[in-house]
């Protein structure tokens, strides 16, 4: 699934991702070949999931930011095997690193606030498939991470125009995500 990613970056590296039911709804009309879900509840993730799916796309849930799931493996098995989400986005490396075990594609999100959250992120040994910073609009430390970490960056968080999402493809992220809808559609 990691290569496909990949593949489908270099291809359109706008990854569409959604906070609601109506913002999903535009993702789907989006060009994006990858769907962040940022939003829902255990009882309608599966639905959310099979609505990505429907329309050939990759499904990727922030467990995080889903009600009813627990920081906890139990969240993973269930995301792994009571839907057909093909990865999932955590801040906490356990998950990320159950779920890489399970066969998910997983992406670790980072919140740049600090020099001390850059340097251990830099020396961490994420076992993510991806990546994830915000936010977005940091080439420097984005060509910096690209560098130190040795895996494919994803910027987030503050991406608003064409001159972001090229700023941060520039210095070396492979894909950006954004919730802004205007983004998701740039030529």
């Amino acid at each position: 699934m990691k290569k496909q990613l990949l593949d489908w970056f270099e291809e359109k590296p706008v990854v569409a991702a959604a906070k609601s039911e109506g913002e999903l709804q535009r993702c789907l009309e989006s060009e994006s070949r990858v769907i962040f879900l940022l939003f829902g509840n255990i009882c309608t993730v599966g639905s959310l999931v099979e609505q990505v799916k429907a329309a050939h796309k990759a499904a990727i849930v922030h467990l995080d930011l889903i009600d009813g799931l627990a920081p906890k493996d139990v969240s993973v098995d269930f995301l792994a095997e009571q839907t057909k989400a093909d990865g999932i986005i955590s801040t906490k490396t356990s998950l990320i690193r159950y779920a890489h075990q399970k066969g998910l594609l997983t992406i670790q999100r980072y919140f740049l606030l600090d020099s001390r959250v850059l340097e251990n992120i830099s020396k961490t040994t994420s076992p993510a498939d991806f990546v994830e910073v915000l936010p977005g609009v940091m080439p420097k430390i984005i060509r910096h991470l690209a560098k130190t970490t040795g895996k494919p960056i994803i910027a987030s968080g503050m991406i608003r125009d064409k001159e972001d999402v090229m700023a941060a493809l520039s210095a070396g992220a492979v894909a950006i995500s954004s919730t802004n809808s205007g983004v998701w559609f740039i030529d």
